[in-house]
């Protein structure tokens, strides 16, 4: 899925994305840009822009304008692919079977309940948001050179009501 680490298209699940992942996806590789670079543009999070590119995020008017300059796609197809609502959580199957996707998903079955009761002991009865939400990936380099991956998960707190 990489080319000279850009990442592209994956075309196993090309046909369960909107047309703008298409657009953005070759655009972003024939201009060999990382989403780091198009985070810095849009002033968005590297994960927010990722989320874009596959359909799972709403893009705002400024994101397109921004965009389109950014990729050389005309505005215009832009506006009319990425300014609607997204259609989220079309990815991919359940479970997963991208081996980087599904060891995501095992980390939650297998400490799922650890993170709830940890959780719940330090925040009380109540859910973590997916909405008010915000994530970030970063790379970190142990003192024997073994590289290791650092997801950060932030959603604000919200309690159950009584009824």
């Amino acid at each position: 899925m990489a080319q000279n680490n850009i990442a592209v298209l994956d075309t196993s699940i090309a046909d369960r994305l909107p047309a703008s992942s298409k657009t953005l996806f070759d655009a972003k590789a024939s201009k060999g840009l990382t989403f780091e670079a198009i985070a810095q543009a849009l002033g968005r999070s590297e994960v927010a822009v990722a989320a874009l590119f596959y359909g799972q995020a709403a893009a705002s008017p400024e994101d397109v304008t921004k965009l389109s300059a950014l990729l050389g796609v005309p505005e215009a197809t832009l506006r009319s692919q990425l300014l609607g609502f997204p259609d989220r959580g079309r990815a991919g199957p359940m479970p997963p079977v991208e081996p980087l996707i599904y060891r995501l998903y095992e980390i939650v079955q297998n400490y799922g309940y650890a993170y709830k009761a940890v959780l719940n002991e330090k925040l009380g009865d109540g859910i973590m948001s997916a909405i008010s939400f915000s994530t970030k990936v970063e790379k970190e380099t142990d003192a024997q050179g073994n590289n290791w991956a650092v997801i950060t998960l932030r959603g604000k707190w919200l309690p159950f009501s009584r009824f």
